[in-house]
């Protein structure tokens, strides 16, 4: 077959494509028109970041199997168009995992002893040892925001220096932490107990302006802040606002919300504050792993065995397609609605199949009920189909399955339970007729709707006028209700409130929801 190899690789991945029996062209640098013209020639394509196969590409791609992007992100790479031609996708999310947290201790040390400034001092003639006091790390507390692949190498790093090493990740189990020798924390104090804090959460919704000036507040006078992550995730305004007061005695930043930072950014004014160009990935070793990952991935779905890390949903036989999938859209909302709303670390899943759904090939939807789950804050995780339920093992989330051929109320029932440690929410779905996709239950009560669009969901004490004060406060503020549904168990007790909005709900109004006498939580919802 043929692979073309559009984007600068390691030699050492074009080698291992070289050694096969397919032949390889190594072409970079091409115009998009001409790579239109010539890519139904090849049958696989290895790109890194500046091929943009886009939707005219795959469409032109007639003999495409397989694409390979030598690295984490697939930003470049139209994932949906691919996924609709039959074409799988993969790319490299261990390559570079060593050398961003080789980084972040490299960062680490140079701010706590003031490297990169006593090295500019020397070279300037000076001999000032007094100015560069440093602190040690030793038995100094550490807080390791997110324990995905990176925060987990940190902190066994961290744990080398006889740190104390507490970790914040609500998508990771107390075992986990306790097989990696660190204490899992919430976020709170993260805050509070850190002597130096790193950053290694994906960007999302969720985590823009994590640390802004409220969570600098909290932190300990002289803490010390690293993000190697995303930039957007550091409210860097906040940052200098607290490097100038002296309340955060030191920053390191690997990454920035605006690349390259304006000349007159902030934080580029403090000496104090360590800053490289979005460094993460820049080693040798990371680049020949992550070229050499990818070229045995190509390799592998050319001569018909599976690839390690697909990003893409596998061709599956267009019978089996057309009886599930329905099933696998209803699971991945419910998965999503689920990581809308529950609260604490995440432990277990329960998904329970009934009626004729029992009799089905469910292994499917149970994937598409993970990613639902775990896609939305484990975005830099590359959560997919093929790859959800091993990310879940890692983690120590224990995933079971039911099957029962009874269902009281419905054809073909889906249920889902998530078990926090602070709690459990459960879900259960249907579909009416062939595509219309229903909510039926949520936490136990009855509701009926569709899962689809901006919904809040509220908890409540049922009692007259909440209703119209909920409904008044949205009219109030022009947002428009399309639909209104509450399930309850009985009259004066708890209720459930499941509300489609047609407009946007700021976070303002959100909280005049919250703060209604009676009103338990309420939460907005995407789907």
């Amino acid at each position: 077959m043929k692979i073309l190899v559009s984007d600068p690789i390691a030699r050492e991945g074009i080698a291992k494509l070289q050694a096969s029996r397919h032949e390889v062209t190594v072409r970079s640098g091409l115009a998009r028109e001409e790579l239109i013209s010539i890519i139904g020639e090849y049958d696989a394509l290895v790109v890194r970041s500046e091929t943009k196969a886009t939707r005219e590409v795959i469409q032109a791609a007639r003999n495409m199997k397989v694409i390979g992007r030598a690295g984490v992100g697939v930003d470049n790479i139209d994932v949906d168009e691919a996924t609709r031609h039959g074409i799988l996708v993969v790319n490299s999310p261990e390559g570079n995992k060593i050398a961003a947290a080789e980084l972040t201790v490299a960062l680490l040390l140079a701010m706590s002893r003031r490297i990169p400034q006593a090295n500019a001092s020397l070279k300037s003639g000076e001999w000032k040892r007094g100015k560069f006091l440093g602190v040690e790390l030793f038995h100094k507390t550490i807080g390791v925001v997110g324990l995905g692949k990176i925060g987990a190498e940190v902190s066994r790093r961290a744990l080398g220096f006889e740190m104390r090493v507490i970790g914040f990740d609500p998508y990771v189990s107390s075992e986990y932490a306790q097989k990696l020798g660190i204490e899992l924390a919430d976020f709170d104090r993260i805050l509070e107990e850190s002597d130096f804090i790193t950053l290694h959460v994906p960007m999302t919704k969720d985590t823009r302006a994590l640390i802004g000036r409220e969570q600098i507040a909290r932190m300990r006078q002289g803490v010390h802040i690293i993000n190697c992550s995303r930039g957007g995730i550091l409210d860097e305004a906040a940052l200098a606002e607290a490097l100038e007061s002296g309340h955060v005695a030191g920053a390191a930043l690997d990454v920035f919300e605006q690349e390259p930072p304006p000349a007159n950014h902030p934080i580029l004014k403090f000496d104090q504050a360590i800053v490289t160009p979005h460094l993460g990935a820049s080693t040798q070793e990371a680049q020949v792993n992550v070229a050499v990952d990818v070229a045995d991935q190509i390799l592998d779905v050319l001569e018909g065995r599976p690839a390690r890390s697909a990003v893409n949903m596998p061709s599956v036989t267009p019978e089996v397609l057309a009886t599930i999938e329905p099933f696998l859209r209803l699971g991945e909302k419910i998965g999503k609605l689920h990581a809308s709303i529950l609260d604490g670390r995440l432990n277990a899943v329960e998904i329970a199949y009934s009626g004729d759904l029992a009799q089905l090939t469910v292994a499917p939807i149970t994937r598409a009920i993970l990613k639902g789950l775990l896609e939305p804050v484990l975005t830099t995780e590359g959560v997919n189909m093929i790859n959800a339920p091993a990310i879940a093992e890692m983690r120590g989330i224990r995933v079971t399955e039911s099957k029962t051929t009874e269902s009281e109320d419905f054809t073909s029932l889906l249920s889902l339970s998530v078990i926090t440690d602070k709690g459990s929410h459960s879900i259960a779905g249907t579909l009416m007729g062939r595509r219309n996709l229903r909510l039926v239950r949520i936490d136990g009560y009855h509701v009926d709707m569709a899962p689809e669009g901006l919904m809040i969901i509220a908890t409540h004490t049922d009692q007259p006028g909440m209703i119209g004060r909920v409904g008044t406060l949205l009219g109030n503020n022009r947002i428009n209700i399309g639909g209104m549904h509450v399930g309850r168990q009985e009259k004066g007790s708890r209720a459930v409130m499941a509300l489609i909005v047609d407009d946007p709900v700021p976070p303002p109004v959100l909280e005049q929801i919250r703060q209604l006498a009676g009103m338990e939580n309420a939460r907005l919802v995407e789907l």
